[in-house]
C-alpha cells in the first residue's frame, strides 16, 4: 500500500516537471521527463512492486542472494589466480604434449619414448659445423647493428 502511495507521488510529481519544462519550450527533455515519470505507475498496475516488496521481506531470498555473489566471487577469484598462473587446462595439456614430442636439439628425427640414446657430447678437438657458426652469425650481426 505505501510502495503504491510512493509510486503514485513519484510519477505526480515526474509529470509536474515536465509540465514545467514543456512550458520553457523544451519539448523534448518535456516527453522523456514524462515517460520516465510515467514508469513507476505502470509497474505498480503490472504488479510488479508487489512482487518486489514481497520478495525483499523474506530472508530465504537474501540467503539466494548471498549464494550467488559467494559464486560469483568464486568465479572471480579462479579466473584470476588462472590468469595470474598463465595456464589453462588446454595450455598444460598442449605442453605435455610437445614436450613429449620433444626433438633432442642434435637428433634429426623425434625421439621415441623407451630409447635412450644420448647426443653425441662436442669436445674442444672438434671443429665447429657451419651451422653452429651461423647461429653466431646472426648473433654478431645484431650485436654490431646496435654498437656493441
Amino acid at each position: 500500500m505505501i510502495a503504491e502511495t510512493v509510486c503514485s507521488a513519484v510519477s505526480a510529481a515526474g509529470l509536474g516537471i515536465a509540465a514545467i519544462t514543456a512550458y520553457r519550450k523544451r519539448f523534448l527533455s518535456a516527453t522523456r521527463i514524462a515517460a520516465y515519470s510515467l514508469v513507476p505507475v505502470g509497474l505498480v498496475l503490472t504488479g510488479v512492486v508487489g512482487w518486489v516488496a514481497g520478495m525483499v521481506f523474506k530472508p530465504s531470498v537474501w540467503l539466494g542472494f548471498g549464494l550467488l555473489g559467494v559464486a560469483w566471487l568464486l568465479f572471480v577469484v579462479t579466473r584470476a589466480v588462472e590468469r595470474r598462473s598463465g595456464s589453462t587446462r588446454k595450455e598444460r595439456k598442449a605442453a605435455k604434449e610437445a614436450q613429449r614430442d620433444a626433438v633432442a636439439p642434435a637428433a634429426s628425427a623425434p625421439s621415441l619414448p623407451g630409447r635412450a640414446t644420448a647426443p653425441k657430447p662436442q669436445t674442444q678437438d672438434e671443429p665447429r659445423t657451419a651451422a653452429t657458426t651461423d647461429d653466431f652469425t646472426d648473433v654478431e650481426a645484431i650485436l654490431k647493428k646496435h654498437g656493441i
